[in-house]
């Protein structure tokens, strides 16, 4: 697994000074000023270290900025953010950590004696600098941030640098001993994939960590418990252990969906600098390492905002409240993703605020640890838990899973109110194991339930693990529950569950007996001073009413008298549609889109429209339908004028360019409520009918998100059949489909015109059509070429195959293309495809103004065509028509294809 969702910020701080060859480029940017980069490798006792420096336009000193990566990362995943702030009128320096990217040296995790010293070099470097502003000599004045791991190197580099000037660390850690070992219990699934995105390919064991991390890696993994070497290792080089002297404006941005660092690390560091009485702002984002919405840009935005406040030192910046939580605010229909609102507070509330009590229901419980922990609970899911538990408000969606006799559960009565909870909730219960060292290893975790009393969601699936020692003879234990931001509806209810096992901590091997009893009410936290802002109105809300008025000044002061519809035509008036001399040209263009089309469609057909891209195939349904006015022409449909919003449009159903449907509503749901808003009686629909033709099934009963794309196709044909219209217009409803999905298509129509009502088809793949469609209108550069019934357009005996005995010359094939009477001339397999045209241009009296021949005129081209073969000394060996579409289709278009 790749961890570039967010990084644990790759091992951050390397990179130093001395001397090394720069590249300097300018990177180009669709908005000015352009942001210079120099690349230069640097040198730390024997270290490569890989850096880039980026600059924006003007002169004169500046802040500066060191920006650090995520674990497993480089330099170059922080290069846009980079440009950004160089834009904004910052030096930035970015780098690649040791034992990442193009850098040398292993991996450290923030070793003090390596990575600090690296970021502290990095500060004489921009000291030198002629662009950097200077407190003092040697003294820049400099902000650091980064995601993760490197979010811990801008707290590390607080703590030992007294020239760092403020920070923005984002979703990372304050002491990684605790992320890492939570309550002495090891987390193998985070740290399992942490390790091996320093291990990379070659089948080194160690990778590029450095020797003493990867004996601690190998130690705890094997024993499955965290040891006092381990813990005081990773101590050493965490944030915690300079906490007292970090005392710089500081920036916590913390992910809501994170397992590896979870909100109390956010928590620790926010109390600790807070203490130093440096000013602290503390944001909870949406997503985390588990995945969701990192809300890249909202965050990016905040951080520069910090940095303008405090080394820009521009009192008038608007750095944000000291406590922000994104939370859930329902679900966008366009997409189907969760949106997102703010909940503020004037003062950062801490995990405990408004606390709570909830009677927790449910006797004293057994379960047991199975042989080898297996199977385990589910709870977080690197990489996958993060996108669910964004919609687990709004959806009750969830991944968590408990096996029966491996968990205790005890139930909270139902919320006579909603309830929200922010913060760590806590509960006191008595622990006995049959282990025989008496300890047990126990996961806490819980569970907001639906009132059916089944559906259960696991807010932002996460899970508190415990080790208990000395437990033979029971133990009271206070469990401290993972810190969250959720709300529990009216009538829903919480539910503490204690388990055995969880899929990503190590639980002990043998086969254990516990009981868990609750001696106390389950106390959540609600953080009361936290409030939720309204949500901003869309700008549609007021903006559509006030360019509805725009519109309505403009129409009453320019607009011209509308000419009268023309009468209908009771000649045509059971015709589906005569469209007469149709020409359009769009503004601006150079040449017409549609010119003079002409066709006649009849009752029970299919008919197929084709032509190249650019035909005009689009452009003429599209008038069709009304949605644009054509220059020239006349479009019938039942012998009525079409106008825009004529109401015979009503007998015309139509899937053009896609259909758009709401994706959390099924199939039926929203079939139902496209026929609802046309207005029409819902008898009228014929629902039933339209859903049987396009042969749906079980699928109309769920959600759109989960069709694949046939499904969603032929909801879209269904769509379009609703009221059974009497005319059909499709236009490429076979995109994106398979094989099977495209048959399926074909049967639809089939069985459509079967009952007498017309298809219109708008189709590229021509072995299709020739199998669904009854007759044919080709174009050609916004004009008709041919038009007539499948079997006369393929086999027609002016569309000929000239079979050569030998290959002949592109000057040949030209000459052959001159030749009186012929129209066009191509390259085919085995010979030519040759299109006669004798008749001149001519056409005959027929209403659709098709051109026409007969076969007498057809006899009389070909004779003359041999003849002509014959003295170019073509080597013919024989002409005769021919019966695939394909072949009369390029014949037809000629070089267009």
């Amino acid at each position: 697994m790749r961890l570039r969702l967010p990084r644990w910020a790759a091992v951050t701080a390397v990179l130093t000074v001395l001397a090394g060859a720069g590249t300097f480029t300018a990177v180009a940017q669709d908005e000015p000023p352009p942001v210079q980069r120099e690349d230069r490798a640097l040198d730390l006792d024997g270290v490569r270290i890989d850096t880039s420096y980026f600059t924006g336009a003007g002169t004169g000193r500046r802040p500066a900025v060191l920006l650090a990566h995520g674990f497993g990362g480089s330099k170059d995943d922080v290069r846009p953010q980079a440009e950004r702030l160089a834009r904004d009128g910052y030096a930035v320096l970015t780098w690649s950590a040791r034992g990442f990217g193009a850098s040398g040296g292993k991996i450290g995790l923030n070793d003090p004696e390596h990575e600090v010293r690296d970021v502290r070099k990095l500060l004489d470097w921009l000291a030198a600098r002629p662009e950097v502003l200077l407190d003092k000599p040697g003294d820049p004045r400099v902000g650091v941030s980064g995601a993760s791991y490197g979010g811990a190197i801008s707290l590390l580099a607080a703590g030992h640098d007294p020239r760092v000037d403020a920070i923005a660390p984002e979703i990372t850690y304050w002491n990684l001993a605790d992320a890492l070992f939570p309550q002495g219990v090891y987390k193998k699934l985070w740290s399992g994939i942490l390790f091996s995105m320093g291990t990379g390919p070659g089948g080194d064991a160690c990778g590029r960590f450095a020797p003493e991390i990867c004996a601690l890696k190998e130690r705890v993994a094997v024993s499955g418990r965290p040891d006092a070497a381990a813990r005081a290792l990773l101590e050493a080089r965490s944030p915690s252990a300079v906490g007292d002297r970090i005392k710089v404006p500081t920036l916590i941005v913390q992910g809501q969906t994170d397992s590896l660092f979870t909100l109390d690390q956010s928590d620790a560091m926010a109390r600790a600098v807070a203490a130093n009485g440096a000013p602290v702002a503390v944001d909870w984002a949406a997503g985390g390492h588990d995945g969701g919405d990192r809300e890249t840009g909202r965050v990016e935005d905040r951080v520069g905002a910090w940095f303008d406040r405090w080394l820009k030192r521009d009192a008038s910046v608007d750095t944000g409240p000291a406590f922000r939580v994104s939370r859930t605010g329902g679900v966008d229909s366009t997409d189907g993703r969760a949106t997102l609102r703010a909940a503020t507070a004037d003062r950062y509330p801490g995990l405990r605020a408004g606390t709570r009590e909830l009677a927790l229901a449910g006797p004293s419980q057994r379960f047991t640890n199975p042989a080898g922990g297996a199977p385990p609970a589910v709870s977080a899911v690197p990489g996958l838990g993060g996108g669910l538990s964004g919609l687990s408000s709004s959806l009750g969606v969830g991944i968590a899973l408990d096996f029966p006799g491996q968990h205790a559960r005890f139930d909270a009565a139902p919320q006579a109110e909603p309830l929200r909870i922010t913060g760590t909730p806590t509960v006191r219960v008595r622990v006995t194991s049959t282990a025989a060292d008496g300890s047990a290893v126990l996961f806490a975790k819980v569970y907001d339930v639906g009132p059916d009393g089944r559906q259960q969601v696991l807010p932002a699936q996460l899970v508190t693990p415990v080790r208990v020692e000395d437990a033979a003879e029971g133990r009271p234990v206070t469990l401290t529950l993972p810190a969250i931001d959720h709300e529990v509806e009216a009538g829903h209810r919480l539910r503490l569950v204690v388990s055995a096992t969880d899929l990503g901590y190590a639980s002990p091997v043998t086969t254990a007996g516990y009981t868990v009893a609750v001696e106390g009410p389950l106390t959540v936290p609600t953080a009361p001073a936290v409030t939720t802002q309204a949500a901003a109105l869309p700008w549609w809300v007021w903006g559509l009413p006030l360019a509805g008025l725009v519109v309505a000044a403009a129409l009453l002061l320019t607009a011209r008298r509308r000419t009268a519809t023309p009468a209908p035509d009771p000649e045509l008036a059971s015709v589906p549609l005569q469209i007469t001399g149709l020409s359009k040209k769009y503004k601006g263009g150079e040449r017409y889109s549609v010119r003079e089309l002409s066709f006649r469609v009849e009752q029970g057909q299919v008919l197929g429209l084709l032509g190249p891209n650019g035909a005009g195939k689009t452009t003429t349904l599209r008038m069709l339908m009304g949605l644009i006015t054509p220059d020239e022409g006349e479009i019938r449909v039942f012998g009525q004028a079409i106008r825009p919003g004529a109401p015979v449009l009503s007998r015309v159903g139509s899937f053009v360019e896609g259909a758009g449907f709401l994706p959390h509503l099924t199939g039926r749901e929203n079939l139902e409520l496209y026929w609802k808003a046309t207005g029409r009686p819902a008898e009228d629909a014929h629902l039933d009918e339209a859903l049987r033709i396009a042969n749906l099934g079980g699928a109309l009963e769920r959600a759109v998100r989960t069709y694949s794309q046939g499904m969603r196709q032929r909801l879209a044909i269904a769509q379009a059949m609703l009221g059974l219209p009497d005319l059909l217009i499709l236009d490429e409803p076979t995109n994106g489909l398979d094989p099977p999905q495209i048959r399926e298509m074909r049967e639809v129509m089939i069985r459509y015109a079967a009952g007498g009502r017309t298809v219109i088809v708008s189709s590229h793949l021509l072995a299709e059509v020739e199998q669904s469609c009854t007759h044919l209108v080709v174009m050609d550069r916004g004009q008709l070429v041919q038009a007539g019934p499948v079997a006369e357009i393929t086999g027609a005996g002016d569309s000929l195959l000239v079979s050569l005995g030998a290959p002949v010359s592109d000057a040949l094939v030209e000459k052959i293309a001159a030749l009186p009477g012929v129209g066009s001339a191509v390259r085919a397999d085995g010979g030519l495809l040759v299109r006669l045209d004798s008749r001149d241009g001519t056409t005959d009296d027929t209403p659709d103004g098709v051109p026409v021949g007969t076969a007498a005129d057809t006899a009389a081209d070909t004779t003359a065509l041999i003849g002509e073969l014959v003295r170019l000394d073509v080597p013919l060996t024989g002409v005769g028509p021919h019966r695939r579409l394909e072949d009369a289709f390029l014949t037809l278009i000629g070089g267009s294809a």
